[in-house]
């Protein structure tokens, strides 16, 4: 999947779940200090994210996540090992 589709999809997830209508997500938007998502938010986006893109987010991978464009590489990364695995 290429990075737009990421990023919409993205944007979507975050939009769907916080009830605003941003209408993209920059690499540089800092998740917590731009956005303000709490604890709790970032944990149902992830969740979100988990579900779309059918892959698992660890803590450990997740607590190097501080913007959006972080975020989407991690994303990024995670479905292509999962699209290799499948395809063996």
């Amino acid at each position: 999947m290429d990075r737009a589709t990421l990023r919409h999809t993205l944007t979507e997830l975050y939009n769907a779940d916080t009830g605003n209508s941003l209408s993209t997500l920059g690499d540089a938007v800092r998740l917590v200090d731009d956005l303000g998502l709490d604890s709790v938010d970032m944990v149902s986006l992830i969740m979100q994210v988990e579900r779309r893109f059918r892959i698992r987010l660890s803590h450990e991978e997740l607590s190097a996540v501080l913007t959006a464009g972080d975020l989407l590489d991690l994303i990024a990364t995670k479905s292509e090992a999962e699209c290799i695995l499948r395809a063996a």
